[in-house]
């Protein structure tokens, strides 16, 4: 918006100096004091004028721009607002539409002075030109007075030649910008204050191109101007951003401070007093101060006066005979205590709007802790201090939230705590639910600004999208078929925005701890996130009174894994972030959740297709995120590793794990790698399974069933989601675990002697050997292998207590030693850096592996003639190599989207509505708080302190109140 549209009416369009009879007022300002008495007798309650607005005019204002809306609306809108009691409009007011300014407007951007008629009679734009004011007829008489541009340059009246009478001069433009964009004459010190007739290039020197004024706080632009600190910002906002008195481009983020030099010569120009009979030259840097001892100068004199007065007319008042005596104001009623200190709410309201940025909130608390404290009520002193800094007895709403959530505690059984800890106790010692929420509010997805540049490809640009339906569309692209599936999810961008803000203060953190100057650090960040998805198996609520109806889930997560910095001047990156905690479900943020069963692929691709193309679009682009207070740029790295074997057959279009092809890494089959266990390569990628489908699809060289499907390599589906082609840690222990679960019942057997045992003798076996465990270990039987019984199977101890029960003395042997080279393997593939971990164990990895091999090929050659499982090849074939690629196999491993799962099924139970529309919302959104940095700090903060609990059984005073925490562990699972 130019200036022109600075004087308009936001509402009807009219220029505000042709509407006489009041004032304007301006549309995002609150009501003013007659306003809001005379609406509130017509029963309108509001507080600022865009409720008015939207009521009356049906206009919402609230998403208004500077650069695009006027600021103000005009005394006949006001009129027709007040006649309408504030919720409708009587008048025929036709509403204005405001479009973006645009650089082909004519009255910033006119035609060149050839090309304009001569006379007196100045050009008309036209209709076009004027396509964000809203009646062009109303400006006729106002064109005169715009801020005139072309390319970047100001219009001179030199420019112009004879009839230069039509174009501004520079003294009336600036002048213009001081009245309209700036508003700074009654702040800034004109040049009239110079003490002595200084040269004009001299005066031009410490003045401001913008409003001619003196310069405060100056900044220099890249073309050596030099402008106020306020009126550079307030012109870029308004007009544009470049230089006002050369057009070149200059950006805020350009503008510098001028030299010392220049500021010490600046700080010393002398100016005159203002008060009279002060002759004292007063250098400009100590022009504040010189004024401000005039000032309480005079306020001195003004207060002796007062007294000499009060002195002199003390003999002099008259005496109160009779009448009602004046009641205590806390005796009174609240309207009676409100008309009472109506003046000093009054004072209060201008010293917070003046000094503390309107926060009139803790300008009282301030107050009523200061008189607490001169009159020696300390108790209560300490008290309010403890509430206005958010410790003490009423703990921070933040603090509230984490206990509600790491405790599993529905609203209602939160909301009964609350009230029977305030009861017993006498102090609101937990925050109501309604505090808690707008906590919720900052920490889920959807709540901070951010943009994408460029803008994501068909992906809208609203940052404040919350939870979303999953299935949203389906109809169109399924045939019309009814959708029976429920599925809920946060968009991709807003979830990774929302997580980088919780990590906000680990970001600063890690910058400091590497010395990096906060203001330079603003580009070249580098985020890597590690996504898993999981089924979550039959996920339905057993109640009985029928048969189970299988529920099946699948849920979708990322994990930020680091976050890097590219620092000018050196070639690595420095990582300021990296996730200690990687297999975590603390740092498991969850996307997506579905009921769907994993083996659908269809329903699958679905619903996951667009978390793809969102992925997808944000790998082009990066993102402009505020962090520490400053704009930040972030590019995105992808790596789909947290997938099972059956996830990523799935997402990659493979045949299912009893495939002949026995890898998703390469293209081994279940024969060659029984035949050679360890020398195999990675050869599988996404790009090449898409190939191999297209193949597939076509068969383009007409080939039959068995020889297309020996070329594509067992590629019969179309990948729809990029993986990263790797082993899972955890699913590696539990298929490794249950092989040598099968191994010790058939050494119990002596299977190696017999031909091929009946299931009788087999269930014998596994009898001895649960048995075995049971007493030795004290380890149960289970009827599917898990992760915590593969820990407790895979030791020594097991193997020794297995060891009793095998006959031979060569076959305990050859156990002990294949257990010994596994333990030995085994850190490489767990840990989450294993060069540091365990770096002997990497260097001979590859030798442990050969002899591993070598014994699995001839002493228990029964079971691997021919024949070997998934997880045991890629053990034995792919860990080097992994290692050597990613750096670690561990921390990328799915573990923490395993541990995640037990979480729905509690949240579903615990604090979900129930109803399928919304009980998945409420699993994600306390799934997504219970992953939040900022809430499990405060709960290390409040995790070993019982004082809360204490009171709310015995209501005590406590020594040390500031201390008055609850302890989650120990307290209030209701």
């Amino acid at each position: 918006m130019c200036l022109a549209g600075r004087t308009l009416c936001r509402l009807c369009g009219t220029a505000l100096h042709r509407v006489k009879g009041g004032p304007e007022r301006e549309v995002q300002g609150e009501l003013d004091e007659s306003s809001r008495i005379s609406l509130r007798r017509m029963g309108c309650k509001a507080k600022g004028w865009p409720e008015v607005i939207l009521k009356v005019f049906k206009v919402d204002v609230a998403g208004d721009m500077e650069t695009v809306h006027p600021p103000s609306f005009c005394h006949r809108c006001w009129k027709a607002a007040m006649r309408g009691g504030g919720f409708c409009c009587f008048s025929g007011t036709q509403l204005a539409q405001w479009t973006p300014h645009s650089a082909l407007c004519h009255v910033c951007f006119p035609r060149k002075p050839s090309l304009q008629r001569k006379g007196r009679k100045r050009c008309q734009p036209s209709r076009g030109a004027l396509h964000h004011l809203p009646r062009a007829k109303r400006l006729k008489s106002d064109l005169h007075t715009h801020s005139l541009v072309d390319n970047g340059r100001p219009w001179r009246a030199a420019d112009q030649g004879p009839s230069s009478n039509a174009w501004p001069r520079p003294n009336l433009q600036k002048a213009l910008w001081v009245r309209n964009v700036t508003r700074c004459k009654n702040v800034h010190l004109g040049a009239d204050r110079l003490r002595e007739d200084f040269p004009i290039d001299f005066v031009r020197a410490v003045t401001c191109q913008v409003c001619d004024h003196l310069l405060a706080e100056p900044l220099q632009s890249p073309c050596k101007h030099l402008f106020c600190r306020t009126c550079i910002q307030q012109y870029s906002r308004a007009v544009g951003q470049h230089c006002p008195a050369c057009g070149l481009p200059c950006s805020p983020f350009d503008l510098v401070s001028p030299t010392k030099a220049f500021l010490g010569i600046l700080n010393s120009v002398p100016l005159c007093c203002p008060k009279e009979g002060c002759g004292d030259p007063v250098p400009l840097g100590s022009f504040g101060t010189h004024c401000s001892s005039h000032q309480e100068e005079k306020e001195e004199e003004d207060q002796a006066r007062k007294r000499q007065w009060q002195a002199y007319s003390n003999g002099y008042m008259p005496i109160n005979k009779g009448g009602r005596p004046r009641q205590h104001l806390l005796s009174l009623t609240r309207r009676a205590q409100k008309h009472r200190l109506r003046d000093l709410k009054n004072q209060v309201k201008t010293f917070a709007e003046k000094e503390e940025g309107g926060d009139i909130k803790s300008v009282c608390l301030t107050l009523f802790l200061l008189a607490l404290r001169a009159g020696n009520e300390h108790r209560q002193a300490d008290e309010l201090e403890a509430m206005m800094q958010g410790r003490g007895f009423g703990l921070h709403p933040a603090v509230c939230l984490a206990i509600r959530v790491n405790t599993f505690l529905s609203c209602s059984q939160y909301h009964k705590m609350y009230r029977t800890v305030k009861a017993t106790s006498g102090r609101q010692i937990f925050q109501p639910l309604h505090t808690l929420r707008s906590v919720e509010k900052e920490l889920l997805p959807g709540f901070h600004q951010f943009e994408w540049q460029p803008a994501l490809k068909n992906v809208s640009s609203a940052c404040n999208v919350g939870i979303i339906d999953g299935v949203a569309g389906w109809a169109a692209s399924v045939d019309d078929a009814p959708v029976d599936t429920i599925a809920r999810r946060f968009r991709y961008d807003a979830a990774l925005v929302a997580a980088l803000k919780d990590l906000e203060e680990d970001i600063m953190e890690g910058l400091k701890e590497h010395g990096l100057e906060d203001s330079e650090c603003t580009g070249g960040f580098k985020v890597v996130v590690k996504e898993s998805c999981d089924g979550m198996g039959d996920v339905s609520e057993k109640h009985g009174g029928g048969p189970c109806v299988p529920e099946k889930a699948v849920r979708f997560s990322f994990t930020v894994m680091s976050i890097s910095v590219q620092v000018e001047g050196r070639q690595e990156a420095i990582t300021i972030f990296q996730e200690l905690k990687p297999n975590s479900e603390l740092s498991c943020k969850p996307l997506c959740l579905m009921f769907v069963d994993e083996s659908d692929h269809e329903t699958l691709t679905a619903v996951l297709e667009p978390v793809v193309a969102e992925r997808n679009a944000m790998r082009e682009s990066r993102l402009i995120l505020s962090v520490g207070g400053l704009p930040r740029f972030f590019r995105f790295q992808f790596r789909g590793t947290g997938y099972d074997e059956k996830m990523v057959r799935e997402m990659e279009g493979l045949e299912a794990s009893g495939s002949t092809y026995i890898c998703t890494m390469c293209d081994s089959t279940r024969m060659e790698a029984s035949k050679n266990m360890v020398l195999h390569t990675i050869t599988r990628s996404h790009e090449e399974n898409l190939e191999r489908y297209e193949i597939w699809r076509t068969n383009p060289f007409s080939e039959s069933v068995e020889e297309l499907r020996d070329r594509v390599k067992g590629v019969s589906a179309k990948p729809f989601m990029e993986t990263q082609p790797t082993l899972d840690a955890l699913h590696c222990d539990i298929g490794n675990a249950t092989e040598f679960y099968k191994i010790f019942q058939d050494e119990i057997g002596e299977v190696y002697l017999k031909g091929n045992p009946s299931r009788e003798e087999r269930r014998s076996w596994r009898s001895a050997l649960d048995k075995q465990l049971r007493k030795k270990l004290k380890v149960k039987p289970v009827m599917r292998m898990n992760g915590n019984y593969a820990r407790r199977l895979m030791t020594r101890e097991a193997v020794e207590a297995v060891c009793e029960l095998v006959p031979s003395e060569a076959r305990r042997e050859a156990l002990k030693e294949v257990m010994e080279l596994y333990l030995q393997m085994k850190p490489v593939w767990r840990a989450s850096c294993p060069a540091k971990e365990c770096p002997d164990q990497v260097c001979r990895y590859s030798f442990n592996s050969q002899r591993f091999a070598e014994l699995l090929s001839t002493t228990f050659k029964y079971r691997y003639d021919g024949k070997i499982t998934n997880y045991l090849h890629k053990t034995l074939a792919h860990v080097p190599e992994i290692i050597e690629r990613d750096g670690s196999i561990g921390a990328w491993a799915s573990e923490g989207n395993e541990s995640g799962n037990k979480l729905f099924r509690r949240f579903r139970k615990m604090n979900a509505r129930q109803s399928k529309s919304f009980e998945l919302e409420d699993v994600l959104k306390h799934h997504w708080l219970y992953t939040s940095k900022y809430l499990q700090k405060f709960m290390e903060a409040h995790r070993n302190s019982a004082k809360a609990l204490e009171a709310t059984i015995d209501p005590v005073e406590c020594q040390d109140d500031n201390d008055l925490v609850l302890d989650v562990t120990n307290s209030l699972n209701l």
